[in-house]
C-alpha cells in the first residue's frame, strides 16, 4: 500500500480491503462473512428503499502510543443501534454480535489505522438495513448487517480548532417524539438544507433550535450541544436528540 498522508486525510471515504456481513432471514440472524465487494445487491422493493428501513452507527478505533488498537465505547454504541431497532421495527442484533463484527473488521484492516498523534483515526461504520421486499408500509422479514472501515481525519476541516457555528430557525432538524433519538438516515437527510445554508454563509456548521418553542438550543448539525457556566457542565434535555456517545463521556469525565 502507498503510504497514506496520514496528518493530512479528509473526512470522507477510501476503499479499505474488507467489509463484514451478517443477513438475517427466516426469523434468525446468520454466521459472520468477510467480504471485498463494495456494493450491496437489493431488491427495489426493500423496505430501506421506500420506508427508510435504515439504522446507521458511527464509532471509531485509534492507535496507541504502545502499539495496541483500542476502539472507544463500542458497547454503547451497540446500545444504540438496538434502541433505534426498537423504535423503528428492526431485529435487534446482540451485543455480542455486533462486536464480533467490529473486531473482525478492524483485525482485516489493521493496516489502514494510523499511526499514534497523527490525527486521524480508522472509522467504523455499521449499517442495518432492511432488504425484504415490501409494498406497504409494514417491516420487512429480511435484514442486512454491514460493517465498512475507513481511515479518517478530523470532521472539520479546521480540524481542531475552533468552528464558527450559526443558529438556522428555518428549518427543524427533527419533530419532538418523532425519530431524533435514533440514528436513523432520515434525520440526516432532514439536516442537508440548514447544513448547505450555514456553508454558504460561511459558517462551519450550524445549530438548531428547539421544533417546539424556538427558544432553546437543541443540537449541533454534526453533534450533541453542551456549554459550561459557573463550572456547571450544561447540556440541551430533550425527546429529539440523538443520545451522544462522546457527550454522555464528557458528562461523566466533568462529574468525576
Amino acid at each position: 500500500m502507498k503510504e497514506l498522508d496520514w496528518a493530512n486525510l479528509p473526512f470522507g471515504y477510501m476503499k479499505t480491503d474488507y467489509n463484514v456481513r451478517i443477513y438475517y432471514r427466516n426469523e434468525h440472524w446468520g454466521e459472520l462473512e468477510v467480504c471485498s465487494e463494495e456494493t450491496i445487491p437489493m431488491h427495489m422493493a426493500a423496505t430501506c428503499l421506500h420506508y427508510g428501513q435504515e439504522a446507521f452507527e458511527g464509532l471509531k478505533a485509534f492507535r496507541g502510543k504502545d502499539g495496541k488498537v483500542r476502539i472507544f465505547r463500542l458497547e454503547e454504541n451497540a446500545a444504540r443501534l438496538q434502541s433505534t431497532c426498537r423504535g423503528i421495527l428492526m431485529p435487534e442484533l446482540s451485543t455480542e454480535r455486533f462486536r464480533e463484527a467490529i473486531l473482525k473488521v478492524v483485525k482485516l484492516n489493521e493496516r489502514f489505522i494510523p499511526p499514534y498523534e497523527s490525527g486521524a483515526s480508522l472509522y467504523i461504520r455499521p449499517l442495518l438495513v432492511g432488504t425484504g421486499a415490501q409494498v406497504g408500509v409494514h417491516p420487512a422479514n429480511e435484514y442486512l448487517f454491514v460493517v465498512f472501515v475507513t481511515p479518517v481525519g478530523p470532521y472539520f476541516k479546521g480540524g481542531f480548532s475552533t468552528n464558527p457555528y450559526v443558529i438556522i430557525r428555518e428549518f427543524d432538524r427533527a419533530a419532538p417524539l418523532g425519530t431524533g433519538i435514533y440514528k436513523v438516515g432520515g434525520n440526516y437527510a432532514a439536516s442537508l438544507r440548514a447544513n448547505k445554508k450555514a456553508h454558504d454563509l460561511g459558517y462551519a456548521c450550524e445549530f438548531y433550535l428547539d421544533a417546539k418553542e424556538k427558544k432553546y438550543i437543541d443540537e449541533c448539525g454534526a453533534a450533541n450541544f453542551f456549554g459550561i457556566k459557573d463550572n456547571t457542565y450544561i447540556t440541551p434535555k430533550s425527546t429529539s436528540i440523538l443520545p451522544s456517545i462522546t457527550n454522555k463521556s464528557l458528562m461523566q469525565l466533568a462529574e468525576d
